[in-house]
């Protein structure tokens, strides 16, 4: 059963990994994940809200298609 965990959390390091490394170059192409219609957004004097339902929606989905597929692999 370690060699199990041990796996796991290789595969989600280097996820990390390629992830920041992603951003790191691309970040800059990103912009407009936070900002897509859906997301709430309230700016007062000494007041700020942000709830990024859309973003959050949508980067679950992608999340749930890598898990079915890759379940769908294996």
């Amino acid at each position: 059963m370690d060699h199990q965990v041990a796996k796991y959390l290789i595969l989600i390091g280097g996820a990390i990994l390629v992830l920041g490394i992603f951003i790191y170059f691309f970040g800059g192409s990103l912009k407009w994940l936070g900002h897509l219609p859906g997301d709430i957004r309230i700016e007062r004097e000494n007041f700020r809200f942000y709830f990024p339902i859309t973003t959050l929606l949508l980067i679950n989905l992608l999340i749930f298609l890598i898990f079915r597929i890759w379940k769908w692999f294996n």
